[in-house]
């Protein structure tokens, strides 16, 4: 691997936003160390963490001096340092389109139902309400995905191949199952997560498959 045996992730086994860098690394065949952080012990807080990224979030890249902190930037940074498995085409209507689904995620639902959200919600309202919160919004984001995806997916997001898109759709479409979000409503969004399924680069991202998974009987 050369230089990229010195790819460090600080990550966390049930973090959306770690997840999608897990599956960019995996697609592009990069080594990296993984490094927990236990947001349930806060351990996002801790200053030795604080100094990698003072937003106090994860996930974190961590190449030589280089320190990247949220998952769109080193995503993009990854596309351009490393470019076997490219994430983005070269035709710029689908690569277009590719930024557009990975910015709905990003910027329009996972925001509304991380950890410290509905840690809010519910500290404010109650769980009834956290839970409530979390399934609107996914909902209107999937909503616009499915739209934007149904008549353009191939067998992934937005051709044959699995990019950028994909990457960001897969752990949010995993997260709506765990929000008890009825995904028949998105047949389009239901279908390519089948796909993500069966690639191998995904597999190996899930969170059940991460080092700080809790094993099945402590779950």
């Amino acid at each position: 691997m050369g230089d990229t045996a010195k790819l460090q992730l600080y990550s966390y086994w049930r973090s959306s936003s770690s997840h999608r860098v897990r599956i960019a690394l995996n697609l592009k065949g990069l080594a990296y160390e993984y490094k927990s952080v236990n947001l349930l012990k806060n351990e996002q807080s801790s200053p030795e963490f604080a100094k990698l990224n003072p937003q106090k979030c994860v996930p974190v890249l961590v190449d030589g001096d280089t320190v990247i902190a949220d998952s769109f930037v080193i995503s993009l940074y990854l596309e351009d340092k490393y470019p076997e498995h490219p994430l983005l085409p070269r035709d710029l209507k689908t690569r277009a389109l590719n930024l557009q689904v990975a910015s709905i995620v990003g910027s329009s639902i996972q925001p509304f139902h991380n950890l410290s959200v509905l840690n809010y919600i519910e500290g404010k309202l109650n769980a009834k309400e956290k839970v409530a919160w979390a399934q609107y919004h996914i909902n209107n984001g999937l909503e616009a995905l499915e739209k934007l995806l149904e008549k353009v997916a191939g067998y992934y997001a937005t051709g044959d191949e699995a990019q950028l898109a994909d990457i960001f759709l897969a752990p949010q479409i995993l997260a709506a199952e765990r929000f008890e979000i009825d995904m028949s409503r998105y047949p389009t969004l239901a279908r390519l997560m089948e796909a993500y399924d069966e690639h191998p680069a995904f597999q190996a991202a899930l969170p059940t498959n991460q080092p700080d998974a809790p094993s099945p009987s402590d779950a």
